[in-house]
């Protein structure tokens, strides 16, 4: 998938998950960033709890009835919440995945010999 394209497609899912979020009703008051930030990291633990639990295979989604569980379906709520964020701020996210996503195929080979 060329940049522009890439960039399209992310653009969607932004737009997507900012629709779904508004009709479920969760921008009838305004949400800050500080706010959407902390559900962000909040996603982001979450996940670490579905990879730290040895009931759950985190190679492959799971499934609690209807619901996904499991550390691919909290890094699915990361994006979601980004997304979200990003279209009710009007952040150019999409813009700037790709234009990071060019600068690291150019960066040296571990940022220069960093260890992690």
């Amino acid at each position: 998938m060329d940049t522009p394209q890439l960039e399209k497609a992310l653009e969607e899912l932004t737009t997507l998950c900012f629709v779904t979020a508004e009709e479920k009703g969760w921008w009838k008051e305004p949400r800050t960033i500080p706010e959407l930030l902390a559900l962000i990291h909040s996603e982001v633990s979450e996940a670490l709890e579905a990879y730290r639990d040895p009931a759950m295979n985190w190679t492959h989604l799971d499934y609690e009835g209807m619901k996904p569980v499991g550390l691919a379906s909290e890094l699915a709520d990361v994006f979601i919440r980004i997304f979200d964020m990003a279209a009710g701020y009007q952040i150019p996210v999409a813009q700037a995945v790709t234009a990071k996503m060019a600068y690291n195929r150019e960066r040296e080979y571990r940022h220069g010999g960093k260890r992690l």
